[in-house]
């Protein structure tokens, strides 16, 4: 599948905001699309930034994507700032719980724990 640079600009008020360039294929991006995000305390202790990811604060950037995949060999799919990919939070179907991106097993669409169970 094509990869695509994304521009992220996700607004947290007073607070702040998180920025950042990702590479995703169109796909990645229309799945995160009204999934809930937690990024910590990012913007300082007690911050707690976390929401839901609007299609408003990604935008595709316009660049070749021969040139997008060049650099992500180099910089990797995280150009610089936040990669929202790496935040979202999945519910578990089988046991109901809700679980951070890299404790998420995307091919079986279960928690690791769950996954490991079958």
């Amino acid at each position: 599948m094509e990869q695509y640079l994304w521009k992220f600009d996700f607004d947290c008020g007073r607070m702040g905001s998180l920025d950042g360039l990702f590479i995703a294929t169109e796909k990645e991006v229309k799945n995160i699309i009204g999934k809930k995000a937690y990024f910590g305390e990012v913007l300082g202790k007690h911050s707690e930034v976390y929401g839901v990811i609007k299609e408003t604060e990604i935008e595709k950037v316009d660049l070749d994507s021969a040139a997008v995949e060049k650099v992500s060999k180099i910089l990797g799919k995280t150009w610089s700032g936040f990669n929202p990919l790496n935040y979202i939070k999945y519910e578990c179907p089988n046991c109901g719980e809700e679980v951070h991106n890299e404790e998420f097993n995307k091919e079986k669409g279960l928690c690791w724990n769950c996954s490991e169970e079958e």
